[in-house]
Formats: structure tokens, C-alpha cells, sequence
């Protein structure tokens, strides 16, 4: 069995002057979760769309579950669930009809759809608001209601274009445990999101999507590792002997590098920290605390953020088109 459950190769969309999507390829392994994160007006939901069966691409090739999207896309959709970035679902039905009725146009008996309605309800918190018309949902409800009508048929692929948009914090780890639980029964999951958290706490792998392609793909650490490197951090417990903990994390930076003090925005004061080249720096690091005597509140060796990889990345891009256009 292939292992790719998704994969598309060139893609290309021009809308009028617009180039969308600007041969894009994506490969999702089969069980696993791929966050495809860029700025807005990246591609990813044209991406998601030509994916789905939504939109035809000008040029290129998508398979979606072994399934040419071009070709066969009514076998595609018997194989999908979809999240579109706004609520989809019928205002004057309620929910429990609305479940029902996306469940007997996938062929299932009505007695099923019943049941698989008031599972979904029941997951997603909507019991109590089951029989009351979706237009009297507040915006949040609405959502939730459009994720549980994408689950409906037990998808074998699910496309989530950001799926938590609207959604309070709760309700969006909520989702996060619905995402993680359909993988564990066998689903795959592509998530679009702009929420840098969502992806890092969901994704097996990152795609990074600006001006129509693709300019990284890898896991949420293999991105980390590839805009920077490590960071040991400490906050003495004596604010006094922060010129002690600088003197031993010189010791262990980075070639070109030097301990500094914390000053970044919203950190508090007392602590400092320095790059290194491997978690080997806790060897020296540890031992040198002991000897000075100095004890420490915190102590932590951390990747960059996904959020700092985000701009980093994007940031790159722009850079090196505004480049472009000057020559």
C-alpha cells in the first residue's frame, strides 16, 4: 500500500493576474497529520480546494487516497471529509438534520445517520442544542457543527482549513483532541491554520506556503533546527550572580556568539542565555553550577519557536523577491 495518502505535484492556479498556486507539491504520509501554515493569500486554501475536488488546477497532478483527483473525483469525495474556512451548513435545519442529512447522502441507513448525528453532537457539545435551527447557533457553535458534518461518513482523508477560526480557547483544544482521536482510528489529517500553536501542538510535519509555493517542508523540530539552533537558558536564584552564569555560558556558546542577559519583550529580567551547538553543553554547564555554587530557579535547553521559524522563513521570501525585482 502506497504510504502517501496525499500527493500532488505541480500544482498551478492563476486567478486573472493572480498566480495562486505556483507549482505546488505536497506529500502527506498516510496516518499522520500535515500542517500547511503560510500568510494570507499563500495558496493553501486554492490548495485544499484543488485537493478536495472543488476547483481544477491549471496544470499538475493530486491523488488523493490512490485516487486521481482529476479523473475520479467523485470516488475522491466518498473518501474525504472537508472544513472550509467559513460554516457550511443548512441555517433552517437543526443540527441533528443537518447531520442526518449529510449522512443519507453518504449512503447510510437513517437509522445510522441518527445515531452517527448524536455521536457527533454529543462530542462536539451541541446535545442540548441538537433540535434548535443552526441559525439560532451562536458563531462558535456553528463551527463546531460544521466540523462534526465533516466526519459524518468516517473520512479516510479529512482537509481542515482552519478548522479553529471563531472557536474560544477551550473549544479549540477540544478540536485538538478530536483531530488527534480521528488519527488514531485511522484518519489522516491535512490542517491549513493561522494559529502557529495549532500546528506545532498537531502536526507530524510542516508545510511553509508563500506566493503560491512551497519554500520549506519538515517537521515542526526539523524546521526549529533548521532556522536555529539551541538556546540554554538560566535564571539564577541569586539575581547577584547573573555575571557568574554569564561567564560559565560563554563557555559552551556558539562559535561566534556570546551569553547575553534576556531582553526580549514580555521576559522578565534576571536571566540569561546563549546559543549552543548541542544539548553536549549540558555536560560542561552542570558540573561548573555546582562548583560555583550558584542555584538556579530555571534551567532550560529550547528550539526556536515556530513562530520565530514562521516569519523566519516568510520573512526570507520576501526578502529575496524584493531582490528579484531589483535586478
Amino acid at each position: 500500500m502506497d504510504d502517501l495518502v496525499v500527493r500532488a505535484e505541480g500544482l498551478r492556479k492563476r486567478f486573472g493576474k493572480t498566480q495562486a498556486l505556483d507549482g505546488v507539491d505536497l506529500a502527506m504520509r498516510r496516518g499522520t497529520v500535515l500542517g500547511v501554515l503560510g500568510p494570507n493569500g499563500a495558496g493553501k486554501t486554492t490548495a485544499v480546494r484543488v485537493l478536495a475536488t472543488l476547483l481544477r488546477p491549471d496544470e499538475g497532478t493530486a491523488f488523493v487516497a490512490g485516487i486521481d483527483v482529476l479523473r475520479e473525483p467523485q470516488k475522491v469525495r466518498r473518501r474525504i471529509g472537508l472544513t472550509g474556512q467559513y460554516a457550511s451548513v443548512d441555517e433552517d435545519l437543526t443540527g441533528t438534520q443537518n447531520l442526518v442529512l449529510i449522512g443519507q447522502l453518504l449512503d447510510l441507513h437513517t437509522r445510522d445517520a441518527k445515531k452517527r448525528a448524536a455521536e457527533l453532537l454529543e462530542w462536539f457539545d451541541l446535545t442540548e442544542a441538537a433540535g434548535r435551527p443552526a441559525k439560532t447557533y451562536s458563531g462558535g457553535m456553528r463551527r463546531r457543527l460544521d466540523l462534526a458534518a465533516s466526519l459524518v461518513g468516517h473520512p479516510e482523508v479529512i482537509f481542515l482549513d482552519e478548522p479553529t477560526t471563531g472557536l474560544d480557547p477551550a473549544k479549540r483544544e477540544d478540536m485538538w483532541g478530536v483531530v488527534r482521536t480521528q488519527v488514531a482510528q485511522g484518519s489522516s489529517v491535512l490542517l491549513t491554520t493561522q494559529y502557529l500553536e495549532e500546528a506545532d501542538a498537531l502536526a507530524d510535519e510542516i508545510v511553509v506556503v508563500d506566493h503560491g509555493k512551497v519554500i520549506a517542508q519538515d517537521t515542526p523540530d526539523g524546521l526549529k533546527r533548521r532556522v536555529g539552533g539551541q538556546t540554554l537558558r538560566i535564571r539564577p536564584a541569586d539575581a547577584g550572580r547573573l555575571n557568574d552564569v554569564l561567564r560559565i555560558l560563554d563557555g559552551v556558546a556558539a562559535p561566534g556568539t556570546n551569553a547575553a542577559p534576556d531582553s526580549a519583550a514580555g521576559s522578565r529580567p534576571g536571566a540569561a542565555s546563549v546559543p549552543v551547538t548541542s544539548d553536549h553543553a549540558l555536560d560542561d554547564v552542570i558540573p561548573a553550577l555546582r562548583r560555583a555554587g550558584i542555584e538556579v530557579n530555571e534551567f532550560g535547553l529550547h528550539l526556536p519557536s515556530l513562530d520565530e521559524v514562521f516569519h523566519t522563513l516568510t520573512g526570507a521570501e520576501k526578502d529575496e523577491k524584493k531582490t528579484e525585482a531589483l535586478v
